[in-house]
């Protein structure tokens, strides 16, 4: 019989609760298992300690009789330091996907020129105040 340490959902609409539960892997999420390992309410603040509580000595003997944590519980149990940390890498993910790319690059070029027809405006700019003196000086009779 294939165990597994995994997270059973309770709680109402929109409010999240969950029992950390040991149970045969062939058994659906909410059904049947065999032993309430802990809890977990993921609405509480992430340095609360009412927001995991487990059965550490109950998690040990069923992690020896050969039950495999799913994922979200095996970063639990890594937290709380019975099982060595698995090390993660996965640098793509943090790389934007192809729209976000290509609208960074739309908005570098939209930025790029209007800066390169600034200057060209700045000396136009600059030109029309001498162009003012002269008319100016034109109506003086100078």
């Amino acid at each position: 019989m294939a165990m597994k340490i995994r997270l059973a959902r309770g709680g109402s609409k929109k409010r999240p609760f969950y029992r950390v539960v040991a149970a045969d892997a062939r058994m659906p999420r909410d059904g049947r298992f065999i032993e309430k390992l802990g809890t977990y309410n993921p609405l509480l603040a992430k340095d609360s300690e009412e927001r995991v509580k487990l059965d550490l000595e109950r998690v040990k003997h069923w992690l020896s009789q050969g039950a495999q944590p799913t994922d979200r519980v095996a970063r639990m149990l890594e937290a709380a330091g019975v099982i060595p940390a698995k090390v993660r890498s996965n640098p793509l993910k943090a790389l934007p996907g192809k729209k976000a790319l290509a609208r960074a690059e739309e908005k570098a070029a939209k930025a790029a020129a209007p800066a390169e027809e600034a200057p060209a405006e700045a000396v136009v700019a600059e030109e029309a105040p001498a162009e003012a003196v002269v008319a100016e000086e034109a109506k003086t009779g100078a």
